[in-house]
């Protein structure tokens, strides 16, 4: 992670989660400034980390609580969550943002099959493009490698099996290494995104689907994103499919206890409704 000489101002930095994440952002070598209610010493607005007495530094670093965190808390609370966002790259999240949007248009208002398949085709090139015109950028991979699993699932429930298995390996190839190596970008996309074609896929001779993989990339998914809508809903939609229907239940209750999207309404919509529809057909008890 290179942070070093960055300047981060951290919300919720002065107890819990918060202290971790100011602990390691300060081992990356960046200026760290917690926001609170008042002064870590004892009144006021906000202070540098790097500013407390060295006392002071080792007693947050080592998660001791030391005040309460409210400021820009409601700010960021109205940014895009990171499924749809890079931060440092205001350019990046527009084009970004409009492949998320045109996506689940596509996804879940388009109701002509065949023509749902040629526009996500057509969505898939801009994609491609798009890592073209960014390319140290894994966010653009990432969503690529979304649209190519997309057309891997319309292909399927089209008919066209193999041509299914062509672009589930293809999205496999883009994100499997993505997976391993930027895990926690765009809420985890790429391990859930991954995860979804491990279960979904046919196992051994067909094709590469293995639940033991899936599970283990969609727990990542939950891990780095545990507010994820989509990497709650896809390990909740995992462990209903196996059957583990408290696990499941426990995942898609949190799922949908999570704020709406004000920036995704049609996507966030639709997956509280299937969320809402699974949870309506599992058993009781």
């Amino acid at each position: 992670m290179a942070l070093t000489g960055k300047r981060i101002i951290l919300t919720g930095g002065s107890g819990g989660l918060g202290q971790c994440v100011a602990a390691e952002l300060l081992r990356e070598g960046a200026g760290v400034t917690v926001m609170s209610r008042t002064w870590i010493s004892g009144g006021g607005d906000s202070l540098p980390l790097e500013l407390l007495p060295k006392r002071r530094r080792r007693m947050l670093m080592s998660g001791k609580a030391i005040g309460i965190l409210v400021a820009l808390g409601a700010l960021l609370c109205l940014a895009l969550p990171t499924n749809s966002r890079a931060a440092d790259n205001p350019a990046l999240n527009a084009d970004i943002l409009k492949i998320a949007l045109d996506w689940e248009h596509i996804k879940f208002q388009e109701t002509d099959k065949d023509l749902q398949e040629k526009q996500m085709a057509a969505l898939a090139e801009r994609a491609a493009a798009l890592v073209q015109q960014y390319q140290t950028r894994p966010e653009a991979m990432i969503w690529h490698g979304i649209i190519i699993s997309e057309q891997a699932s319309m292909a399927s429930e089209n008919g066209s099996p193999f041509k299914a298995l062509s672009f589930a390996k293809r999205a496999r190839e883009i994100l499997e290494p993505l997976a391993m190596t930027k895990p926690t970008l765009l809420d985890a996309g790429a391990p859930a995104s991954l995860g979804v074609l491990y279960y979904r896929v046919p196992g051994f001779p067909v094709g590469f689907g293995d639940k033991t993989k899936a599970r283990q990339l969609l727990q990542e998914a939950v891990k780095y994103a545990p507010d994820g809508l989509d990497a709650n809903y896809f390990y909740g939609d995992f462990l209903y499919e196996q059957k583990e229907y408290p696990a499941a239940q426990q995942i898609f209750k949190h799922a949908l206890a999570l704020p709406p999207h004000p920036e995704r309404p049609i996507w966030d919509k639709s997956r509280r409704l299937v969320i809402q529809e699974d949870l309506a057909k599992m058993p009781s008890n």
